[in-house]
């Protein structure tokens, strides 16, 4: 049969992107403790196409990654979107993924242990050079006063979310990331005595959690840039503040 889809375009039409989405597949993500975590991701997976060739096959792309089953962490990555631009004669591959992280911690109650979930995001593109990023979701659950408890959101029961996105220049623990996001939030989110404004209570919480992270951030040699973000969830609106280091 001929493959219309790989015949050459005269029409001179560059195609941005073209891929799949939204797969639910197995993935290999490494754990400080206990060296490797299986978990289950949501991948897409595209790539730029020139105007040499009118599209490519969806299904080239679910072959690419079954080729990698049991095999898609960080290391991996690089490989599959070598292979991605070859197969597919691509100018530039791209392949996101997002997965829970899954880490136990002691509760507060003797002699036990929970499991805290932690959403995380990774993107790499190849197009000449490639490039990696890594997103961490850590929730914030600071100490709160009891006279201003009640402004937590109640149907979340934490005050608000910390992003970090970032690249690295050597491997980094995502149980380190958590560890010290965690540990900045939990000590240094100043309430006011007298609360008044709670909107602008709030605005002040935000850039001093961001800037307490990115100092922690830029002191890590490992890290060569970060962004940012943290959100805190009010009853009926959101306040927000973002911070960027420096390549």
């Amino acid at each position: 049969m001929k493959d219309i889809q790989n015949q050459p375009d005269d029409r001179r039409i560059n195609i941005k992107k073209v891929g799949v989405k939204s797969i639910s597949y197995p993935i290999s993500v490494l754990d400080k403790e206990n060296k490797i975590q299986r978990t289950v991701a949501t991948v897409n997976m595209y790539v730029n196409l020139p105007h040499l060739f009118k599209g490519t096959h969806m299904s080239r792309f679910i072959e690419i990654l079954n080729r990698f089953h049991g095999d898609i962490n960080l290391r991996s990555f690089r490989f599959i979107l070598e292979e991605m631009k070859t197969k597919l004669k691509a100018e530039s591959a791209h392949i996101e993924i997002e997965f829970p992280y899954f880490l136990k911690k002691k509760n507060t109650f003797p002699n036990t242990v929970g499991i805290s979930e932690y959403t995380c995001r990774m993107h790499g593109s190849l197009d000449g050079e490639d490039d990696l990023t890594l997103e961490i979701q850590v929730p914030i659950s600071p100490p709160v006063p009891a006279q201003i408890s009640e402004g937590l959101p109640r149907s979340l029961g934490h005050w608000g979310v910390a992003k970090i996105c970032l690249r690295f220049k050597h491997f980094v623990w995502i149980e380190e990331l958590i560890e010290m996001v965690e540990k900045v939030t939990s000590h240094n989110l100043c309430w006011p005595e007298k609360p008044s404004d709670p909107s602008q209570d709030n605005h002040l919480s935000v850039e001093k959690l961001a800037k307490a992270i990115g100092n922690k951030l830029a002191g890590n040699r490992d890290i060569s840039w970060f962004l940012i973000t943290v959100e805190n969830l009010s009853e009926g609106f959101s306040t927000f503040a973002s911070l960027e280091g420096p390549e």
